[in-house]
């Protein structure tokens, strides 16, 4: 009898797949790396956006446009 609970132990630690089982460990170590790696993903991507929306407020800073010479309304002048 305790062969029998020994056996359904293993298997209710393992996905088995008929051919083959996969322990539950491997699965649980699988997740977390995935899980780890999204982590670190979304961090990169976030510092990476913020450095692309400075670099685009950098273009449209008043600084760096050229300086317009507009006309003054004085020297457009009407005659009756």
């Amino acid at each position: 009898m305790s062969s029998e609970t020994a056996n359904s132990k293993s298997s209710q630690s393992e996905l088995n797949l008929g051919l083959f089982s996969i322990p539950q460990s491997v699965i649980l170590q699988a997740g977390t790396v995935s899980v780890l790696t999204l982590v670190l993903a979304e961090k990169a991507t976030r510092e990476a956006l913020i450095a692309v929306g400075q670099a685009s407020e950098e273009i449209f800073r008043g600084e760096r446009l050229p300086i317009l010479d507009f006309p003054t309304s004085n020297s457009t002048s009407t005659t009756d």
